[in-house]
């Protein structure tokens, strides 16, 4: 969710705009109708309701080649044809 201040209208507080930020929202201030500042809440203030991952809920979905770390051509890096 995001909540725009117009700095013009309203002065609010660093104390107000962090309990915002804290529930998650973000906070963009505006002066006058222009955008001077954007305030995100970090990450770990985020409430979540994901569940936690699975370990091989999908196994084989993903492979690597068998020359996967194998060197590249010379011409790959020259931009030569192969």
């Amino acid at each position: 969710m995001t909540t725009t201040i117009d700095l013009a209208v309203s002065q609010p507080t660093l104390e107000e705009l962090l309990k915002l930020t804290a529930a998650g929202t973000e906070v963009v201030l505006v002066n006058g109708g222009t955008p001077v500042a954007r305030l995100t809440p970090s990450a770990r203030s985020i409430p979540t309701t994901a569940q936690p991952r699975t370990p091989d809920l999908f196994p084989g979905a993903i492979w690597a080649s068998e020359d996967f770390d194998d060197p590249l051509p010379d011409e790959f890096w020259l931009g030569g044809e192969p």
